[in-house]
């Protein structure tokens, strides 16, 4: 659907990422709207672990129109990579998913739902994880589309029963990414899209198997992330929070803690946590 490329901005003269719709998908209204709610979606917030967004536009030049995405210039693999070769070290697993997490509690924070949390719009930098593409994106309640946006692998069982987008969502993936950045694997012995859409609904995941120095509570974090009740998840600042202690990292989470202490002490308290 579209290109990235390298550029320059001549106006700040800073490098970017700019990415390009082929013009065929510029025409075609629902690939365009994509790309702006990309672009509209990212520019609601700023922080660490999400690519930033600056500018969104369209162009004629040369007598080919197409419409572009000015994004933060990000370098380092992709996670999808970095998993293809097995299970990461569970102190970089969980750095990694405390990172994500926290990402997704600013969206959060902002009304925002990404639906395609996974490891091919993670890319690893020397400054931590950052999270791309909010294409799917959608505002806390917005109604589902005829249409399922997202990865099977990664979408929540509320969401396959047309419930409207919401960030228990996102913590599920979250917890499907967590599972497979320890074990190299998915919860689910499964092998087609229909058979990980049924599990989603109706198979409990499998527990993690041992992992030498994994604190309890990462697991039982992980195991209450992929409820199948959404209102039994813990939040994205829950995760970020409880993944950044275990891994001894910190983490930027949403301002408004300082006067929401009570919601998060009854997220951390949960009894589904047992922390």
């Amino acid at each position: 659907m579209a290109s990235v490329w390298r550029a320059h901005d001549d106006v700040l003269d800073r490098e970017v990422a700019v990415k390009l719709l082929t013009p065929e998908h510029t025409a075609d209204a629902d690939a365009f709207e994509r790309a702006r709610n990309e672009a509209r979606c990212g520019a609601r917030f700023a922080h660490p672990n999400v690519v930033a967004v600056y500018d969104f536009g369209t162009s004629r030049r040369g007598g080919r129109g197409t419409a572009y995405l000015v994004m933060e210039l990000v370098e380092g693999p992709l996670l999808v990579g970095a998993l293809r070769d097995g299970p990461l070290d569970w102190q970089v697993a969980v750095r990694i998913c405390a990172e994500v997490c926290a990402g997704l509690a600013a969206a959060h924070g902002h009304g925002i739902v990404h639906r395609d949390v996974k490891p091919a719009n993670i890319v690893l930098t020397a400054a931590g994880a950052k999270i791309l593409d909010f294409g799917v994106a959608a505002r806390v309640g917005h109604p589902a589309e005829p249409v399922l946006f997202g990865t099977p692998t990664y979408v929540a069982p509320e969401r396959l029963d047309g419930e409207p987008a919401g960030p228990a969502a996102d913590v599920y993936a979250a917890g499907v990414l967590l599972y497979q950045c320890l074990t190299g694997r998915i919860p689910w012995p499964v092998n087609t899209d229909e058979q990980v859409l049924h599990a989603h609904r109706f198979t409990p995941p499998a527990q993690l198997p041992p992992i030498p120095g994994l604190p309890p509570e990462v697991a039982e974090l992980c195991a209450a992330s992929l409820s199948k009740v959404p209102e039994c998840r813990p939040t994205a600042v829950a995760l970020a929070l409880i993944l950044s202690a275990a891994a001894d990292v910190q983490v930027h989470v949403p301002p408004v803690l300082a006067h929401r202490t009570e919601p998060v002490r009854a997220a951390l308290d949960a009894p589904t946590l047992a922390v």
